[in-house]
């Protein structure tokens, strides 16, 4: 008896095209449908309304994947995927991973499973060639990351550049002893690295003062902020910092709001740079310097690549909308 598979093997498309004409998706071309009738009837093929149904659910649903919605910035990410997906009558299925391999494993398994037709990643952890393994059984975009030693398909803005901006601009200003705080954990392919990489190369070429001490791993939330300005503070005057370069607006404002409440004066005591200018930002007691992400492009790019590599369709990403900027305001 044949199957979806042996049709589209007959079609020369993908499963995911034939369930959604099976199931009377809209945008499929004339061309693609003569085709897929064309292979059932030669096939003989008459799909089951349960397995209509199951494919349905499979071949309209997309994977998001985040290390945490609770930050901003994914939460916009997540909302600009979705709204290109549903213009496009996808469904989208996020999940998190709280930076857990493990977690990451299980999404990727759904794929494996059918339960998503695609997978866009906007964090990653494992290895990358675990990861590109998967595409095996639906394709992967990554959003926002780049890995090396992969061939998986990436939309992502130049990190690096923008953080060796930023960290230049604070030594024009004339501070040279910077901290810096990560999400990740300063692992050779781990999470945050290219920005990492425009840290370091800025750190070098401008000849600027870091310790080992002024290093902060995995940090995340405003709270972590709080705990940084307080491991800072705990320090001699004389050996702590004069700017620090944070990996998110929420360890920024955490960091802010500490230190003004301890009575310390922003920029003259600690002049801090966020990333991803979340709308807050500017409307802090010390409007905040960080670097902007084109988040909506971000999404709406990834999305259009995900469900054109899912219809077997070519897309280009535009990079002229994938451009970081640094925010120039009171903090720094």
């Amino acid at each position: 008896m044949a199957t979806i598979k042996d049709v589209a093997n007959k079609a020369n498309l993908s499963v995911a095209t034939v369930s959604r004409y099976l199931n009377n998706h809209p945008y499929i071309s004339e061309e693609k449908k003569k085709r897929i009738k064309a292979a059932m009837k030669e096939l003989d093929y008459t799909p089951s309304s349960i397995a209509t149904q199951l494919r349905s659910k499979k071949g309209t649903m997309i994977g998001i994947l985040v290390s945490r919605i609770t930050n901003p910035f994914f939460s916009y990410l997540v909302d600009a995927i979705e709204k290109e997906a549903k213009k496009n009558h996808y469904n989208v299925l996020i999940m998190q991973t709280y930076d857990d391999k493990k977690a990451e494993i299980n999404t990727l398994e759904l794929l494996k499973q059918h339960v998503i037709a695609g997978l866009i990643m906007c964090s990653v952890e494992g290895d990358p060639q675990m990861i590109a393994s998967y595409q095996e059984f639906g394709p992967i975009v990554l959003c926002n990351e780049r890995v090396s030693g992969a061939d998986i398909p990436t939309v992502v803005t130049d990190q690096k550049k923008a953080v060796y901006n930023a960290i230049s601009y604070l030594a024009t200003k004339g501070y040279q002893k910077i901290a810096y705080c990560t999400g990740g954990t300063l692992t050779s392919e781990g999470h945050g690295r290219n920005r990492t990489e425009g840290f370091e190369q800025a750190v070098l070429e401008k000849n600027l003062t870091v310790r080992k001490n002024w290093i902060f791993r995995q940090v995340h939330t405003s709270q972590d902020g709080m705990k940084v300005a307080d491991d800072l503070l705990q320090l001699p005057k004389v050996e702590r910092p004069e700017a620090i370069f944070t990996n998110s607006d929420e360890v920024a404002m955490g960091i802010m709001e500490q230190m003004l409440q301890k009575g310390f004066q922003l920029p003259h005591d600690l002049a801090i740079i966020g990333f991803d200018n979340q709308p807050s930002t500017s409307l802090l007691r010390v409007p905040l310097t960080t670097i902007a992400q084109p988040v909506a492009a971000l999404g709406m790019e990834s999305t259009k690549l995900l469900l054109a590599k899912i219809e077997n369709n070519s897309y280009e990403v535009d990079q002229a909308q994938l451009k970081l900027t640094l925010v120039k305001r009171k903090s720094a």
